[in-house]
């Protein structure tokens, strides 16, 4: 065993060499696979995954949602069959290069890649076999582990509210922590440790048509008493393969973006230089993307030759030269790029046209949910204000975010089970500051009279379990007294402009749209008010779970928000709204990406940023939003 530990001290140059000598026919397969995935395979399987999630029957936009469906037998099933199908296109891939890496005929070098596709496909069979064996073992081992976190998680923070878990941190969350980061170490050696014992296991399914059990056996023979030594190799791919991309896109932007800006702002001389710099920045993710696969394949081929044939393997030359197809194909990914540039300045919009909606009122410059954060709103030029609302234990609506009054207040009571009566003895301001004593928790009744006028309403609901229709009509009952409210004052007011800023629009209504987590009490609010604009707010969307249908606007978790979203909002039909997004830098980037609304703590921030873009030509602005889609 010790005349092997020579070539494994090599292994970087044999990688190189391998890298050198297979990269033209590399490049071919990867471009023959990527377009047979893309335009067959990835579509089958995302229109599998939708049909698979679709059928478990339940909305997933949460969470707590998605973790419960997971721990049903359908959702269980669902989850593994969608790593099957993603892990069972990767090996697949991979047995290609492999193929391709190792073949020692002298052939041209798309004959190779079609010669590699067709060896692929035909060990496709033991591929999935492998892949059941080997994932589903990593997830048998995860099994244990994910049982004993959700006990710690009942034991230590069990009836705790997540929000207040995240913005209070007591000690029980510290003390889960302290539990669960030892059992996590545990798992990932466990997982890392069978990862190297069974790395060795698809080159000999994909090279020696081994049987995926027979492969696995091997595989832990071959690389007992090298795991350190793999572990390395492993590890040293592994950060090229996270760090090259992120170098490289620094220096990118370091030595080209700063050109943009010196560019006189004339669309003639823009747009060619922008289209470019995208064009290069295209075909560089290309490449970096194709670099990751191939290495990955070829640190395989190489750890194969030396553990399982004991030999350090050095690729012959093919004796072929590159002839008119492989210019053909290679002139084609230019081509593409280029095209590819094209659209992506073609989806630029000059359009700014974006709502601004404080998150609790300005809640960042008063206390949360409060009359003085929805009077600091208007000042700071928002054009609507998103609160909570609860009903107390007489059925009054109050305007409160949690549960419980604990957060805010110290008192671990919940505010279904108190009164308005005594839900008004509470002070809510002082956590926040001096100047703020003596705020009280608000009515949605004081709220709609304190805004009248000034302010929309994003009213989410935030009902007690059993108790959301009883909200929904409440908060409806509550809209029906505005617009009599605001009628009558029109009714008395002299001058039609000066009513509207003292009185607001008639109907109240049309000032107001209500929110939820809950798809389940969105469609049951249309069936109550099916003219009230309705916003489901998602921190997540499992695909095909979710009935499109349903709302006039969807409310994101800023970091979901992708340009696949934005695109089904167009064809559904509603409105994306971002939340909670209070980086000027981030605002910019959802503006950018056509964003209808953005939910933000800090409102003045985006007025001022709106107020900013909206003193620049055409020509700046399109610079503008080239850099800010750049920075996604």
């Amino acid at each position: 065993m010790s005349s092997r530990a020579g070539p494994l001290n090599q292994l970087g140059a044999s990688l190189w060499r391998l890298f050198r000598g297979r990269l033209r026919a590399l490049i071919a397969f990867h471009l023959l696979f990527t377009l047979l995935a893309s335009t067959l395979v990835l579509p089958g399987i995302g229109g599998i995954t939708r049909a698979l999630y679709a059928r478990i029957g339940t909305d997933v936009v949460t969470t707590d949602t998605l973790v419960a469906l997971l721990f049903t037998p359908a959702g269980l099933s669902g989850a593994l069959a969608v790593q099957g199908l993603a892990f069972g296109l990767l090996y697949w891939q991979q047995a290609g290069m492999l193929h391709i890496a190792l073949s020692q005929r002298h052939q041209n070098h798309y004959r190779l890649t079609l010669e590699a596709l067709w060896h692929g496909t035909r060990r496709l069979p033991a591929l999935i076999g492998l892949v059941v064996l080997q994932v589903g073992s990593h997830l048998l081992l995860l099994a244990p582990f994910m049982a004993g976190l959700a006990w710690l998680y009942d034991a230590w923070l069990g009836g705790l509210e997540t929000y207040y878990l995240q913005k209070v941190r007591p000690a029980e969350l510290w003390y889960f922590i302290a539990c669960a980061l030892p059992l996590l170490a545990l798992w990932a050696w466990l997982a890392g440790r069978l990862y190297l014992r069974w790395l060795l296991a698809l080159p000999l399914v994909a090279l020696e048509n081994a049987s995926p059990r027979r492969a696995l056996s091997r595989s832990v023979a071959l690389t007992r008493g090298w795991h350190r030594s793999i572990a390395a190799a492993v590890l040293a791919v592994l950060v090229g393969i996270i760090a090259l991309p992120i170098l490289a896109t620094l220096a990118f932007d370091a030595l080209f973006a700063p050109l943009l800006d010196w560019l006189p702002e004339y669309h003639r001389v823009l747009l060619p230089a922008m289209l470019a710099y995208l064009t290069a920045y295209v075909l560089l993710t290309l490449a970096l993307t194709f670099a990751g696969i191939a290495v990955n394949a070829l640190l395989s081929a190489c750890l194969y030759m030396q553990l399982a044939r004991g030999r350090e393997y050095a690729p012959t030359p093919s004796g072929t030269r590159a002839g008119r197809l492989a210019w053909a194909v290679e002139f084609a990914v230019i081509a593409i790029a280029a095209l590819q540039a094209w659209w992506i300045l073609g989806s630029f919009e000059l359009n700014d046209d974006v709502a601004i909606i404080a998150h609790r009122g300005s809640s960042k410059r008063a206390p949360e949910n409060t009359l003085s954060a929805f009077r600091q709103a208007v000042k700071d030029g928002a054009d609507a204000v998103e609160l909570d609302v609860r009903l107390s234990a007489d059925d009054v609506v109050m305007v409160y975010h949690d549960s419980s009054l604990a957060r805010l207040t110290g008192d671990p009571r919940h505010v279904g089970d108190l009164t308005r009566e005594e839900l008004a003895n509470f002070d809510i301001g002082s956590w926040f500051g001096h100047d703020f004593r003596g705020e009280r928790i608000p009515t949605l009744d004081q709220v709609l009279d304190a805004t009248r006028g000034q302010l929309g309403l994003m009213i989410e609901l935030k009902p007690a379990p059993g108790r959301g229709t009883a909200l929904a009509q409440e908060v409806l009952t509550a809209l029906n007294r505005e617009t009599d409210t605001r009628y009558a004052c029109w009714a008395d007011a002299d001058e039609p402009i000066a009513a509207l800023g003292r009185c607001g629009y008639p109907d109240a209504r049309r000032e107001m749209r209500i929110a939820s987590l809950s798809p389940t009490l969105v469609r049951r609010v249309k069936q109550l008010a099916p003219a009230l604009r309705t916003t489901l707010l998602a921190q997540l969307v499992l695909p095909g779970t979710l009935d499109r249908y349903g709302f006039d606007a969807l409310g994101l978790r800023h970091n979901r928000i992708t340009e696949d979203e934005m695109r089904l909002a167009t064809t559904y039909g509603y409105e994306v709204h971002a939340w909670t997004v209070n980086s000027p830098k981030r605002m910019a980037t959802l503006i950018d990406m056509g964003a209808d609304a953005i939910i933000t703590d800090y409102p003045e921030r985006l007025a001022a940023l709106l107020a900013e873009r909206r003193q620049l030509g055409d020509a700046g602005l399109l610079l503008l939003k080239f850099h800010s889609w750049l920075r996604r």
